[in-house]
């Protein structure tokens, strides 16, 4: 909420609000927010994680946890699963799934893109990472 005072100026964030301004009196008008998930999943990805979520013996308790951790042939994997939120856990959505992600995780995943891939060569999840500098040829290895 923006607390606005002064008499003599005009506030184009009220005025978006279709408020008219009027001398002397105090505005209150909220701001608008911009949210943003820390990664982006793919129509591909989306589809294939429902049809996961869609088995019959689905735990719709769990969420998908999107995470690293240490390994791998670069250093850091790259974790994809359902799991329980957790204390640390952020919580976000994306297009309806419910996504949890260990706060400090999100320094190495900002900006990731997941996508599903079901070619003769490749078929899974695969990561567009762009805080990685390196990444293996497994594709779920990365090293920043």
């Amino acid at each position: 909420m923006l607390f606005l005072s002064r008499q003599d100026v005009k506030f184009p964030a009220c005025e978006k609000q279709g408020r008219a301004f009027i001398p002397g009196l105090v505005y209150f008008c909220s701001m608008e927010n911009t949210i943003t998930t820390p990664v982006s999943l793919t129509a591909g990805a989306i589809t294939a994680i429902r049809k996961l979520m869609a088995a019959e013996d689905f735990d719709h308790s769990q969420k998908l946890r999107v995470g690293v951790k240490g390994g791998g042939c670069s250093g850091m994997t790259y974790v994809l699963g359902f799991d329980q939120p957790g204390s640390n856990d952020k919580s976000f959505e994306i297009d309806g799934i419910s996504c949890v992600m260990d706060q400090a995780h999100e320094l190495y995943l900002f900006g990731m893109e997941v996508d599903w891939q079901d070619g003769l060569n490749n078929r899974g999840f695969t990561f567009r990472n762009p805080n990685a500098s390196s990444t293996c040829g497994c594709g779920t290895s990365f090293a920043v």
